[in-house]
């Protein structure tokens, strides 16, 4: 077997990070940012190694073939990679440290997802290439992942609710209604038979949102942690939630979102629990099952993160409406929303910001307790901002109003919103619990039957 192009480098100089539903939206933005952000920011010897998922071998080619051909253009057009090497630079340099490889998974299929691990764990992955720019892989073994981002879903929405465009809009004003919008139209009692030829069935969102990938980043434990001492970091589990996740849109006497007509907001006020909720005590034994590591190895870490508002395919609009929504969400960004990226690049913000950060600075902010939100200025210049979570607050404590003015985090609070009470982080602490075991409850029941 032919050594990786990285066998040479430290461990320190390589990162290995997963990206599932990459294909396209948000997921793709995502590992265009962290090519441009890792070349523009580490040494000139380091090496990314980035897996995108997709659901079948075409998109997975495509997708590969696509980031390559961004990656040549950020090369061949980035002042600040050319300031760095002097003038004797050569983009190859640069794309020859830049490695995508892809594996297949439908989150709604438990079978693809326990052979997406096991080929991640004890298989090869391959990447032929026959550009100068781009090393060639062949059968190469994956031995570790930094980070996984759990990007991939759906929505679960028939369109708009016209009776209540007109209404939330005049109650609440445009930036609210088109943050917080209350009129996209919801269908309830989907399901899925997650393994196919069964006659036992899920609530499809909850399943593609929720737990494909709580069960892939399970499978995933053992390329994510680390043994005790290790100079590398604990891997990093980065769940993607949304802005739109209330206090109200979840249950857990409706655990996988089948009563309601909000399910893509209900498994992301899942997802917003479960990730904030990880390192607490409530959930510890759970979670201690769950990563299940030995005495002598750290396990991973778990991370939240939002998009902010995007514009994508994930909710059904046709081009007319496409169109002029689009421009309504750059209008409301000029009027000073700093939840409005729009774009799928600018999306990526907080989650790549994520897998790049160094494990102090993520520890000294306590990044674990935090959601962190793709933001962005009038002008369209994204920055990582600090997200309020019903019941939770932006940290996870009581909180002092005149603190949060000072470090900015007021602005873009959605209207009504109270501040937490210790009351009420009992509660979502509670919760916590309540989510984390009744997670592993479902996954020894679907494990048996994979």
């Amino acid at each position: 077997m032919v050594p990786p192009p990285w066998h040479r480098a430290p461990e320190k100089d390589t990162l290995f990070v997963l990206v599932t539903g990459a294909n396209s939206g948000i997921g793709f933005g995502i590992c265009q940012r962290l090519i441009d952000d890792y070349l523009s920011t580490r040494s000139l010897t380091s090496h990314l190694i980035l897996i995108p998922t997709t659901r079948s071998a075409k998109k997975s080619q495509e997708t590969v073939t696509a980031l390559r051909a961004h990656a040549q253009q950020f090369a061949e057009s980035s002042p600040a990679l050319r300031s760095r090497t002097g003038q004797n630079y050569d983009p190859h340099q640069a794309t020859r440290r830049i490695h995508i490889l892809s594996v297949q998974l439908d989150l709604c299929n438990l079978p693809t997802i326990t052979a997406a691990a096991d080929q991640l764990l004890h298989g090869t992955l391959s990447s032929p290439s026959t550009s100068p720019g781009f090393e060639s892989l062949e059968d190469v073994k994956i031995p570790r992942l930094d980070s996984i981002i759990f990007n991939a879903g759906i929505g679960g929405w028939y369109g708009l609710n016209w009776g209540k465009v007109a209404r939330n809009i005049l109650t609440k004003g445009i930036v609210s209604a088109t943050t917080w919008p209350t009129f996209k139209g919801g269908n309830s009692g989907q399901t899925i038979a997650p393994v196919p030829g069964s006659k036992e069935t899920m609530g499809e969102v909850f399943c593609a949102n929720v737990f494909g990938h709580y069960l892939f980043a399970q499978k995933l434990v053992p390329l994510l942690s680390r043994p005790k001492p290790s100079a590398l970091p604990p891997g990093r589990i980065i769940w993607e939630s949304s802005i739109d996740a209330d206090w109200d849109t979840f249950s857990l006497q409706d655990f996988q979102a089948l009563k309601t007509d909000a399910a893509y907001e209900s498994t992301k006020r899942l997802t917003d629990v479960l990730a904030l909720t990880s390192s607490l005590p409530t959930s510890k034994p759970y979670v201690d099952q769950y990563f299940s590591v030995a005495e002598d190895e750290t396990p991973p870490k778990m991370y939240l993160a939002h998009p902010g508002i995007v514009q994508t395919t994930l909710f059904p609009l046709n081009a007319f409406m496409f169109f002029w929504y689009q421009v309504v969400l750059y209008l409301v960004r000029w009027l000073g929303s700093p939840w409005h990226p729009i774009t799928g690049y600018n999306g990526s913000m907080a989650p790549a910001w994520l897998a790049l950060q160094e494990q102090e600075a993520l520890d000294s902010e306590r990044a674990e307790r935090v959601k962190w939100g793709s933001a962005a200025d009038r002008w369209g210049n994204v920055y990582v901002k600090k997200t309020e979570v019903d019941g939770w607050g932006w940290e996870g404590r009581v909180e002092n109003v005149e603190e949060l003015k000072e470090k900015g985090l007021l602005s873009g609070r959605k209207g009504g919103m109270e501040m937490v009470k210790e009351e009420r982080l009992v509660e979502f602490k509670e919760l916590g619990g309540g989510v984390w075991r009744r997670l592993e409850e479902l996954r020894g029941e679907w494990e048996r039957k994979v």
